[in-house]
């Protein structure tokens, strides 16, 4: 692994994790939205991450016998492969009948937002994203080390 392919997947983290706070502000500010443009309730959202794919295709044999040849991977780290809506938790339902948006038994559908699990995860989402800035200090804290070696 060269030392810029680490800063790569530092990045990458940072990146998925700062959209993620993002969603989680989205939900958080559209708590009380009863109506979206398109006239339904705020569905809440969720961000689903997979792992940036390797080259699959060489074995650790295969490396070995090969030293002479360099070998580069389509990227490590993490991406975000959807946002999309939850659809496994259902509306809140309060009783208002005096609400625009209430229905035929006055009952007002509020969005599946619990702001507990949503300051919850935020706080899950920093952490992480903490984590990836530790490990970028570290990668430019050995790169000037390294640097300052061939200085002497």
């Amino acid at each position: 692994m060269g030392l810029f392919q680490g800063f790569d997947i530092v990045a990458s983290g940072l990146t998925a994790q700062r959209l993620r706070m993002d969603v989680i502000a989205e939900n958080i500010a559209n708590v009380n939205t009863t109506r979206t443009k398109g006239g339904d309730t705020y569905r809440r959202k969720i961000v689903t991450f997979e792992e940036k794919e390797l080259d699959r295709g060489l074995t650790f044999e295969h490396v070995l016998h090969n030293k002479s040849q360099t070998y580069t991977t389509d990227g490590n780290g993490v991406k975000v492969t959807k946002v999309s809506e939850d659809y496994d938790s259902d509306f809140i339902m309060e009783y208002d009948p005096s609400h625009p948006d209430a229905d035929e038994n006055g009952y007002v559908a509020y969005p599946n937002v619990n702001t507990v699990t949503e300051m919850t995860n935020l706080i899950d989402a920093s952490r992480s994203y903490e984590a990836n800035t530790t490990a970028f200090r570290a990668l430019k804290d050995m790169a000037t080390s390294g640097i300052s070696i061939g200085q002497r």
